[in-house]
């Protein structure tokens, strides 16, 4: 299942060219477009979701088995895989998408730092009881 509107999508259906790195009957993957360091890949499965929990488990199984495949061809000792689900958490493109950027000796690559919570912000038998309903 495509979407016609969508941008990688096309780039799936070939409307929009792309740097292709490797492509199974479930997966593509390509160079992104503006990349944060050399090598800097994007692995789409070929359904159309926003949401990861959203893609059927065929794609999501293949989708991984790519991103560890690109991860190999760069030949990069250090790298980040980066997957964002909706506009909060950073997505930019409504199409699941994984990044695997190079993290290299310049400092090129993904840059982050964790804001942790108070531990009294939380509870944590609240959230382990949501997964034994």
């Amino acid at each position: 299942m495509l979407d016609s509107n969508c941008i990688f999508c096309k780039i799936i259906q070939r409307e929009i060219p792309s740097f292709k790195l490797i492509e199974t009957d479930h997966s593509y993957s390509f160079l992104d477009i503006s990349p944060i360091s050399v090598g800097h890949s994007l692995v789409i499965p070929k359904y159309h979701a926003q949401k990861l929990h959203e893609i059927p488990d065929e794609y999501l199984t293949d989708l991984m088995v790519t991103v560890k495949k690109v991860a190999l061809k760069l030949k990069v000792e250090n790298y980040n895989i980066l997957q964002n689900n909706g506009e909060l958490a950073g997505q930019e493109v409504n199409h699941v998408h994984f990044h695997i950027i190079p993290k290299t000796d310049d400092g090129s690559g993904l840059s982050y730092k964790f804001k942790h919570l108070e531990e009294d912000s939380f509870n944590l038998d609240e959230i382990q009881s949501s997964f034994n309903r």
